[in-house]
């Protein structure tokens, strides 16, 4: 009598809700919910087959992939995937997928805009220093003069399905629309194509939606930056590096930048003593979320399942 054939194992980094939509995927695998630790991550890799990552929380590196001989494909609900290193993973042929694979399901994914704009309007509105004003017990409204959006100038830098969705959101405020994409063709209604110093020196509201890779690192340069129009908000949910957070700060203490919202820090998660958290702990024009743009139940199914879908092709399940 033949031995039976054992299970391949998927293991799975991220909130409940996704593991439970890559176990109602995955029903001929072994699925494991690993938490978001390194050393309990490295473990678990050793034995895997395939990692389903929907965290970005611990740095992926060689010694890992190394260790993980039956790994076969690594994918992750998220868009971008730079928290994996890629020697071992390119040398032993590994998979790797992102949700920039599924342009057209990613079209109904909004939570990362709707951030975007949560973040414009708690700046515009200095929201977290109000909210804590009043939990201390005071009610002066004078101490939160608010920018008012309508006929504002909104600057887009990424005017793919993210930047649509916040011209949009411009527009129903009442807000002029530019954009710098130099790769969307065709060209979206309802955004004036500008060149990006052009976008600098003329938004009131400058929001970021590229993909970071080595073209967009540092695509927002200390000169850029130098240039922008004075007072300016600034808002980045796409990932720390794109913006030099040296001259962000730079800017925030001299008063040319009025105010930064940000979901994403370069180096992140361990950002205890980064400046930009450092600075927020005693200014109230720098809001820092924990990269939550992505993060809704609704959502998180959505990926995770997609994800998942990908990893049961490759191991032929």
């Amino acid at each position: 009598m033949s031995e039976p054939v054992s299970k391949p194992t998927i293991i799975y980094v991220g909130a409940p809700e996704g593991f439970d939509a890559l176990v109602e995927t995955a029903t001929g695998a072994k699925c494991l919910h690993i938490p978001a630790e390194a050393a309990a991550l490295a473990q678990a890799l050793t034995s895997a087959h395939g990692l389903l990552d929907a965290s970005m929380k611990v740095r992926i590196d060689d010694a890992m992939v190394a260790d993980a001989t039956n790994l076969q494909v690594i994918s992750c609900a998220t868009t971008g995937s730079d928290h994996i290193s890629r020697g071992e993973v390119d040398a032993r042929g590994i998979n790797v997928h992102t949700l920039r694979e599924d342009g057209d399901l990613l079209l109904g994914i909004t939570p990362a805009a709707e951030l975007s704009w949560a973040l414009v309007l708690a700046c515009a509105r200095r929201l977290p220093a109000a909210a804590a004003h009043t939990k201390a017990g005071n009610w002066v409204r004078e101490d939160f003069p608010g920018t008012m959006l309508n006929g504002r100038t909104l600057g887009l830098i990424g005017c793919g399905r993210l930047g649509q969705w916040m011209a949009r959101y411009g527009a129903a405020f009442g807000m002029r629309v530019l954009g710098h994409d130099p790769y969307m063709d065709p060209w979206p209604e309802g955004i004036a194509q500008t060149h990006l110093p052009d976008l600098m020196a003329q938004a009131d509201v400058v929001s970021v939606h590229v993909h970071l890779s080595e073209e967009t690192r540092g695509l927002l340069s200390a000169d850029l930056l130098a240039g922008i129009k004075p007072g300016a908000i600034v808002v980045n949910t796409s990932r720390g590096a794109i913006i030099d957070e040296t001259a962000l700060l730079v800017g925030l203490e001299s008063g040319r930048i009025g105010a930064a919202g940000v979901d994403v820090l370069d180096g992140e998660p361990d950002i205890d003593q980064h400046p930009l958290i450092v600075y927020s702990r005693s200014h109230d024009n720098m809001i820092v979320t924990p990269h939550i743009g992505g993060f809704s139940p609704d959502a998180v199914r959505v990926v995770c399942r997609r994800a998942a879908e990908k990893i049961m092709a490759k191991l032929g399940l």
